[in-house]
């Protein structure tokens, strides 16, 4: 190294040491390494002499290299580069010149391009990151592309659209940012290629999670607004129509794009063609809004246009004007035909659904024509066990079109067609004979009436026909239709004579399909034709058929006619009639059969039945209505036998009855004991109803005795009933019953404690206190003194005391 080329005036007397060893050794790192350190904070030039001195001596080195280069890039981080182009130029060259040997080493690459990156060389720019890739392995590559796309994505135009064509070489994965490039630079052309490709490959993963259909309706989109970008072999309207196929539940917003596509290309025409097809093969009501409202929508903005040219007066022509007013026509005719599309597509929807080809004849009311081929549209193409809802109202209602036009012939046809129908259930079927039945008296035609009624009950003799077999069709099945044989039957009662309503009647038994309601109503209609035996035979036949609970009503009804025709003229009768209604009668539907047979014996019999009647009822009916039972025995008693009759009664009440009844029988027996002078055997009786009346919960039974004992007993009996009341409230003494006995008795907690603990303080055999012990200590008579209480906690003016 010569002078000549060496700048000596940047180096100082203190630089003579370092420049003496490098001339001993000028490629020794750590020596210039040292001279570096040395020079850190001496100004820029100087630094950059050193370092240009070592990079020239050592142009392998990727340490001096990487430091001298970061140095010069600081140096120029905050100027503008487009000002000091020249200063940016050098920095260039020095990375350039580094490259020469260092070009493997791909952080020397990443500073580079970040430093072009800054400057406005987009061509120098690109050709670098394609330097760059060219030489580093292809393992170093995803570095230098995390900075090449976003880059290129910046720089925009055609620019970015090749980058990232010669990306997806490397990772076809990212197709999706390469399509969001494509069309911010408005390739629209490519980036529906690209979307076709996606959505041909059955095995691309989206890596935005988005789904087959998002990708789908993103490329529709592009296709409908921007079409005039679309290559010519982008089929487009195929591509829609494809995805009407396929993407069934979005027919209506893919009519429209469809539409909207011509329209954007100008030819309106094929627009309206397509809103048509849309709007008359769409399957759901949501469809077929969104493309009556978009059609509407352009008819509308088309009629706006015109008229606007019209008003501003551009140029108008007759023949605008007349095109002006075929639109406004079509625009009309569109609003007016949107019930029938509507009606339309919920019929394509369910093409049996009977209600809304109800709906269809309606629209078509101010034209016969229409409502005649509407109703034969329906008629055939409704399959009877597919029919939503009620076929046979479509016949009806189409031979009551032709009634009501007085077409009597054509009515009937359609009626006679009807029969013959397999429908889903027989009552359908029945629906149509009763509606011609009921057609014929509207014209005061009664004797074909019947005649239809006729053949439509008919049926073999003997039937053996189930009518739930839905295996057989509703014609093999009709002339068990309790509908229409009630219909029959209210024809022959209005119309007809008693013996052919007998005969319809009897036929309904024959076939055993009569109800308790037909039962009930032969037999009324007979009785008011004053034919009661034949009626009472009819009850007869029906309690044979029916079983509880309904022959109780139907036994009920016939005693009651039979004892309001009869009375007591046929008394053996009558009996053998209850006996027979309580012979297998269950005990909860005994007791007004039995009241019944009593009123009967009280009125026509003897008393002594009665008292048996009631001595049978009081075993046969119902837990529940026993006591009733027993009362009216015991009252029916007395008022024929006298007051002592009834004690055996009340015996056997006691002992039948539950506790909380045999208690209130109890009281009544004693009360008549008492009333009888019988004191003794009323204590007795008061005596042994105790045993089941606790005194915390029965108080008022312990009442009644001691107001007994006060007013009929001695200091012996009362002294009896207390030692009674101790035994047994010490038998219902245990912690469960106390607990509930004291809530049932309103008493609160503080106090059933209290108790608790009084009687647990008390000695074996006595009755605690209930105060509890005074001073200290419990005395035998004070105890036995407090025992003589009220059982409420309320003093009584007429309690005696006793001093044991």
């Amino acid at each position: 190294m010569t002078s000549s080329n060496i700048d000596l005036y940047l180096i100082s007397l203190l630089d003579e040491p370092y420049e003496q060893e490098l001339l001993r050794n000028p490629y020794s790192l750590k020596s210039w390494q040292r001279y570096i350190n040395h020079k850190s904070r001496a100004a820029l030039p100087e630094r950059v002499f050193v370092y240009e001195r070592a990079c020239l001596d050592l142009p392998g080195s990727y340490k001096l290299w990487k430091e001298y280069l970061e140095l010069r890039v600081r140096h120029l981080s905050a100027i503008n580069p487009a000002r000091y182009a020249d200063e940016f130029e050098k920095v260039n060259d020095a990375f350039e010149r580094s490259l020469v040997l260092l070009n493997k080493m791909p952080r020397i690459w990443e500073m580079y391009l970040a430093f072009l990156m800054s400057q406005p060389l987009i061509t120098r720019t690109r050709r670098t990151f394609d330097k760059a890739l060219r030489a580093l392995p292809l393992t170093q590559h995803e570095r230098i592309w995390k900075m090449y796309l976003p880059w290129a994505k910046s720089a925009g135009g055609e620019t970015a659209m090749r980058v990232w064509k010669r990306y997806m070489q490397i990772a076809p994965e990212r197709v999706e940012s390469y399509i969001d490039v494509l069309i911010e630079n408005e390739y629209f052309g490519l980036a529906a290629k690209e979307y076709l490709k996606v959505l041909n490959n059955t095995k691309f993963r989206s890596l935005e999670g988005k789904s087959h259909f998002q990708l789908w309706t993103e490329m529709c989109d592009i296709l409908v607004h921007h079409p005039r970008s679309i290559p010519a072999e982008i089929n487009v309207e195929k591509i829609i129509r494809s995805g009407i196929q396929k993407f069934t539940d979005q027919r209506g917003k893919l009519w429209t794009s469809l539409a909207t596509y011509f329209i954007a290309l100008g030819d309106f025409e094929r627009a309206r063609d397509i809103f048509e097809e849309g709007i008359t093969t769409v399957i759901t009501v949501r469809d077929f809004t969104q493309v009556f409202d978009a059609y509407a929508e352009y008819e509308e903005s088309l009629i706006a246009e015109k008229m606007q040219d019209a008003e501003e007066g551009n140029n108008t022509t007759p023949d605008d004007d007349l095109d002006l007013d075929i639109r406004m026509a079509r625009f009309e005719q569109l609003m007016d035909r949107r019930p029938f599309l509507v009606n339309d597509v919920l019929l394509r929807q369910n093409p049996h659904n009977t209600e809304e080809w109800q709906k269809r004849v309606s629209l078509w009311a101010n034209n016969p024509e229409m409502v005649v081929k509407t109703y034969s549209d329906a008629l055939a193409t409704i399959h009877p066990k597919k029919a939503t809802g009620k076929l046979a109202q479509i016949w009806v209602n189409f031979a009551r079109f032709y009634e009501e036009g007085g077409r009597m012939t054509e009515a009937r046809q359609i009626l006679e067609k009807a029969t013959n129908v397999t429908y889903r259930t027989v009552n359908e079927l029945a629906d149509i004979w009763i509606e011609w039945a009921e057609m014929e008296l509207r014209q005061d035609e009664a004797d074909r009436a019947f005649a239809v009624m006729k053949a439509a009950t008919e049926g073999p003799r003997k039937s053996t026909v189930d009518f739930n077999d839905d295996t057989l069709t509703p014609q093999a099945r009709l002339h068990k239709c309790m509908k229409l044989w009630s219909f029959y039957v209210d024809l022959e009662e209005g119309l007809g004579t008693v013996e052919t309503t007998k005969a319809v009647y009897d036929r309904i038994m024959e076939l055993r399909i009569a109800t308790a309601q037909i039962i009930v109503n032969y037999a009324n209609f007979l009785e008011e034709n004053e034919y009661f035996e034949e009626s009472f035979k009819v009850y007869e036949r029906g309690v044979d058929v029916f079983t509880y609970p309904i022959a109780f009503e139907l036994w009920n009804l016939y005693l009651s006619k039979f004892m309001k025709r009869y009375g007591g003229t046929q008394l053996e009768r009558a009996r053998d009639l209850f006996e027979q209604a309580l012979e297998n009668c269950p005990a909860k539907f005994a007791k007004p059969i039995f009241l019944l047979y009593a009123d009967l014996e009280e009125q026509h019999g003897l008393a002594r039945h009665v008292m048996r009647i009631y001595d049978r009822a009081a075993s046969a009916v119902a837990e529940d209505d026993r006591k009733t039972i027993y009362d009216l025995y015991i009252a029916k008693s007395v008022s024929q036998f006298g007051l002592t009759s009834a004690r055996p009664i009340y015996e056997r009440a006691i002992a039948a009855l539950p506790d909380a009844e045999a208690r209130d029988m109890a009281i009544d027996f004693a009360d008549m004991e008492r009333r009888l002078g019988e004191i003794d055997r009323a204590r007795v009786i008061l005596a042994h109803a105790s045993q089941f009346c606790d005194p915390r919960t029965q108080a008022g039974f312990w009442q009644k005795w001691h107001d007994f004992e006060v007013k009929h007993g001695n200091e012996d009996t009362f002294k009896e009933m207390l030692r009674i009341k101790r035994t047994v409230q010490a038998q219902y003494n245990t912690d469960i019953n106390y607990i509930a006995a004291t809530a049932a008795s309103g008493a609160d907690r503080q106090d059933a404690m209290a108790g608790l603990e009084r009687e647990a303080r008390a000695p074996q055999g006595f009755v605690a206190s209930s105060t509890g012990p005074v001073g200290g200590t419990l005395t035998l008579t004070k105890t036995k003194e407090t025992t003589v209480t009220d059982a409420n906690e309320n003093e009584n003016e007429d309690e005696i005391m006793i001093d044991i």
